[in-house]
C-alpha cells in the first residue's frame, strides 16, 4: 500500500496519553501519535522525523524549530502508535533545547535533540547557486512513500552506474503552514541511501532486503527560512562517500527562486549481499 496523504496527516496529529504518566511534569511532556498504514513490518524513519518535529513544536510553541538531530537505535513496528517523551533541557528567551525519546512497548526507537529559536531579523547572505527551471508534468514520477506530486529527470531505478547525485522537485496538496517542517523532514529520509547506491552498477533503491540491506542510523535537518510545501521545492541530494558498510549523504532544499530554505544530512547502514 503506498503512502496516503490523509493517513500521513492523521499521523501528524498528537494526543496526550489516556493515563497520566509519572514522567510528565513541568519540564517533561508526553505525547502519542499513530503510525502510517503501510505494507511494511517496520516504521518508516521519515514518519518518526516528522513526528519529532511536531512534538518539539507542541512542547515549545513560542519558538520555531531550527534543527533536528536524530539517532535511530532500533527498528520500530509498523502500523503501531509511537510514544514521545519530550524533556525541556533549557528554555531561554531566544533559544530552547529539547531532548525527545520515541518509544514503542517501553523500548527506545530513536532519540532526538531539537534546537528552537525565536524568529529574529538580521543581515542575510546566500551563496549564488544555480537552480534549474521547474520541470514540466511529463517528468512526474510515483514514489510509494511520497503521497504528493514529485518530478525528476533522474532515475533511482536504473541499474547503470551514475554519479551519486539526485534532484527531486516536490509539492504537497494545500496544507496548513504549521506542518511544513514536519512534511519536509518526512521527505528528507527517502532518497539519500538510493543516491549513495547510484555509483554501484547492478544495484538500485528497490533492492533493500534482497540485493542489499540498509537502514538510517542518524539524520539531521536544519531550517534556514520559512517555506510552504504546497509551493514547489527542489530537494538536491548528494552522497560523497560509502565505506565500511555505511553511507553518508546530504541535501539542500530550494524554492523555485533559488532560496535555500533547509538542509539535511544522513548516515545509514549499507550492506551488500554476496
Amino acid at each position: 500500500m503506498p503512502a496516503d496523504w490523509s493517513d500521513l496527516l492523521r499521523c501528524l496529529e498528537l494526543r496526550s496519553p489516556p493515563v497520566h504518566s509519572p514522567e510528565a511534569d513541568g519540564d517533561t511532556a508526553i505525547f502519542e501519535a499513530d503510525s502510517q498504514q503501510l505494507e511494511l513490518d517496520r516504521l518508516f524513519g521519515g514518519q518518526v522525523l516528522a513526528q519529532f518535529i511536531r512534538v518539539a513544536a507542541a512542547a515549545c510553541p513560542d519558538k520555531a524549530v531550527k534543527s533536528l538531530h536524530v539517532q535511530f537505535i532500533r527498528e520500530g513496528k509498523g502500523r503501531r502508535p509511537v510514544r514521545y517523551v519530550a524533556r525541556r533541557v533549557r528554555i531561554g528567551r531566544s533559544f530552547a533545547t529539547l531532548a525527545i525519546l520515541a518509544q514503542q512497548d517501553s523500548q527506545v526507537l530513536a532519540t532526538a535533540s531539537v534546537s528552537l529559536h525565536v524568529i529574529e531579523d538580521g543581515p542575510e547572505n546566500q551563496a549564488a547557486i544555480s537552480v534549474p527551471p521547474m520541470l514540466s508534468s511529463e517528468f512526474r514520477i510515483s514514489h510509494g512513500l511520497l503521497p504528493w506530486e514529485a518530478r525528476t529527470t533522474d532515475d533511482l531505478n536504473s541499474l547503470t552506474a551514475k554519479a551519486p547525485d539526485y534532484d527531486l522537485w516536490m509539492r504537497t496538496p494545500a496544507v496548513d503552514s504549521s506542518l511544513a517542517e514536519a512534511l519536509l523532514a518526512y521527505a528528507s529520509d527517502m532518497n539519500l541511501i538510493g543516491t549513495a547506491l547510484r555509483p554501484f552498477a547492478g544495484y538500485n533503491h528497490h533492492g533493500n532486503g534482497s540485493a542489499w540491506s540498509a537502514a538510517t542510523t542518524s539524520h539531521t535537518v536544519w531550517f534556514h527560512h520559512p517555506f510552504s510545501t504546497d509551493d514547489w521545492l527542489l530537494l538536491r541530494h548528494h552522497s560523497p562517500v560509502a565505506a565500511h558498510a555505511r553511507c553518508f549523504g546530504r541535501g539542500d532544499v530550494f524554492t523555485e527562486d533559488g532560496t535555500l530554505v533547509a538542509s539535511f544530512a544522513q548516515e545509514g547502514l549499507l550492506r551488500f549481499h554476496s
